[in-house]
């Protein structure tokens, strides 16, 4: 049997999204230590997806993209991560299900190998190297000419982009809010990508400056005030901003709360999850209780405090 623990991730920005230079893409995210998706995996006749049924149908297809011929598995879930908010359940239940079917019958692919396999990475590599590696990610992006238009990852058929800086994280809590909505995807995903690009190279520019002067120093050094403030920079620029601009007002207020009680705070991806960085636990929690307070008034939803996972996904065979 095999077992499969996933981690998720928060994607905190997409770095260009104008390829004029002749790339597009690349982006900057963290892998958190939960929520989970946890699978358990066996031989079997044909394809069954047992257990909560939240990602059957991704997983069924992941499997069967793999599978060996004649061959057939046996999944059960266990936990899964939130669709559609955030964290990155698309590639991570898809992995989960590729991964059990590579360790089952011994395929000897690698992460990034089955990443391609059942098409996921295609714009932003973070959730896969959140897989493969966990910590805090940067990926450079695609070539322009071998993508051929500004599109989301559920809608890309290119490898994910290559790493080009991977960082334990520092041992910081980390506030999450989970509002009891969804955020865009699917199509919804794909006419933002049309609506908003290319955008100004200016602001390009700008997201690659606070990522490679300001994020990336503040985490090799613990330097959470630098890390914070360059969060809530490029939540102002690029295409952060203009998936602000089509935020619901609850959103936008959790997200405008937590920034103001924390060293800094943005929306995952088209969230609606919001995050926020804090280095005093009582504050934490304390800032957790109220933002709890504002999900309970408004849509509903829950909060957790976690911290970054510097590892990838747990796989064992028994």
């Amino acid at each position: 049997m095999i077992k499969i623990t996933t981690p998720c991730r928060l994607h905190i920005t997409l770095i260009d999204m104008n390829g004029e230079i002749g790339r597009v893409d690349g982006g900057a995210g963290l892998t958190l230590s939960s929520p989970n998706i946890k699978v358990t995996a066996e031989e079997a006749d044909g394809i069954r997806i047992a257990g909560l049924q939240g990602f059957a149908d991704r997983m069924k297809k992941a499997a069967e993209t793999l599978l060996p011929e004649g061959k057939g598995i046996r999944i059960e879930v266990k936990e899964l991560i939130p669709a559609h908010v955030g964290f990155g359940s698309g590639t991570q239940s898809s992995l989960a299900a590729a991964a059990a079917v590579n360790e089952l019958y011994g395929l000897g692919k690698s992460v990034r190998e089955l990443a391609f396999t059942v098409k996921r990475g295609g714009t932003s590599g973070i959730g896969v190297t959140a897989f493969e590696k966990g910590g805090f990610i940067v990926d450079g992006g695609h070539r322009f000419k071998d993508k051929g238009a500004f599109m989301p990852s559920a809608a890309s058929r290119v490898p994910p982009g290559p790493v080009l800086f991977r960082e334990d994280f520092p041992d910081w809590d980390i506030v999450i809010a989970v509002p009891d909505e969804k955020g865009m995807h699917d199509q919804e995903e794909i006419d933002v990508f049309k609506k908003f690009c290319p955008l100004p190279i200016e602001e390009v520019r700008e997201v690659a400056h606070m990522v490679l002067m300001k994020m990336m120093p503040a985490v090799i050094e613990g330097d959470i005030e630098s890390f914070g403030a360059a969060v809530n920079h490029v939540q102002t620029i690029g295409f952060n901003k203009r998936e602000s601009m089509i935020w619901p007002d609850f959103v936008k207020n959790i997200a405008s709360f937590m920034r103001s009680r924390s060293y800094g705070a943005g929306v995952s991806s088209f969230g609606p999850v919001v995050y926020a960085f804090v280095d005093n636990r009582e504050e934490g929690r304390q800032l957790q209780s109220e933002v709890q307070k504002m999900l309970d008034e408004s849509v509903g939803g829950v909060t957790m405090m976690t911290r970054a996972k510097n590892s990838g996904a747990q796989i064992s065979k028994t």
